[in-house]
């Protein structure tokens, strides 16, 4: 059992702080909004409740139980005391985080192994030298009590001995690591899903195909032999001699680079901003956010189990 401390209680920090809590650490999860710590506890049941409807947890796992396992605090220094990791998840600006972590080279003793949830910033450079031996990127997806993947990725002076750690406590989670050799923005889930989007928007801008369309062929398509066989594996039964002459042939040509995009600026402009505003690229009838968010993860939670009982399928 480790003492854990989370800054930062939105939508990844308190999914962080529950899935560490369920592991058996102690966790404490501090927000500089008062608001949003207000709603942590009921965000946290809400998923504890959806994990223990699908037997991912056991019904011993009670609200109560939680609220005694996840320490709330708007003190920073409070909820540091003590810890042996520290995991950033506040907003991605690097004036606020270099603001943060010189207020935890302050607090914290120098044992302290300091972790940030970063998506793309290079955060090393942000923080104090004396921590760079002990400070490491741990990178989590939403939803992280379902989504099993982390990334951790080390500074150009990060201890290995602090890699190994990080990435057996992850371990430890029932969590997946996946150790990067060193930082680079978006680790390896994130870049490949930036690339799956620049040709979404392509065929979207030049309407070629439909929101829907779309979608359909990634979930009918790539999406049913991906979780089986990941995409290299498939493409030993693709077969390597076809796609080394697809290649070749040079029969794809990637989109230009883009830093905007139409059919985003357009629902952008009308108001169309996804599920909390009711109407994305598709219509969300009028659901309350919190049902749709609910639907979302017990559906998640059904295809992940689904998942494992297949099993992957790989090449030792």
């Amino acid at each position: 059992m480790t003492e854990i401390a989370v800054i930062g209680a939105g939508l990844m920090g308190h999914g962080i702080a529950l899935v560490l809590a369920l592991g058996g650490h102690r966790v404490r999860l501090t927000d500089s909004r008062a608001e949003t710590l207000a709603q942590v506890q009921g965000l946290m049941a809400s998923a504890l409740d959806t994990l223990r409807e699908a037997g991912a947890v056991g019904a011993d796992w009670t609200a109560e139980r939680l609220a005694g396992a996840v320490r709330l605090s708007p003190d920073l220094a409070e909820t540091v005391a003590g810890a042996r990791l520290v995991i950033e998840a506040i907003t991605e600006n690097p004036e606020a985080k270099q603001a943060l972590f010189s207020e935890l080279d302050r607090l914290c003793p120098p044992e302290t192994i300091l972790a940030s949830n970063t998506s793309y910033l290079d955060v090393f450079p942000l923080i104090p030298e004396a921590r760079q031996e002990r400070s490491i990127v741990a990178h989590w997806y939403t939803p992280p009590y379902i989504v099993d993947l982390v990334d951790v990725v080390p500074g150009p002076r990060t201890d290995p001995a602090v890699v190994e750690e990080v990435r057996a406590l992850v371990l430890g989670l029932g969590q997946v690591p996946i150790v990067l050799k060193r930082f680079i923005p978006g680790y390896v889930a994130n870049r490949i899903q930036s690339a799956i989007s620049a040709e979404v928007y392509h065929l979207l801008d030049e309407g070629i195909a439909s929101p829907r369309e779309i979608d359909d062929a990634i979930v009918h398509g790539l999406s049913l032999r991906i979780p089986i066989l990941g995409h290299l594996a498939k493409a030993d039964f693709t077969g390597i001699e076809l796609l080394r002459h697809a290649l070749a042939n040079a029969s794809y040509s990637p989109p230009p680079a883009r830093t905007r995009s139409e059919a985003l600026d357009a629902l952008v402009e009308e108001g169309r901003t996804g599920v909390m505003a009711g109407r994305g690229f598709f219509d969300w009838g009028g659901r309350d956010p919190a049902d749709l968010f609910r639907d979302r993860d017990r559906r998640l939670l059904a295809l992940k189990q689904a998942m494992k009982a297949v099993g992957r399928m790989e090449g030792r």
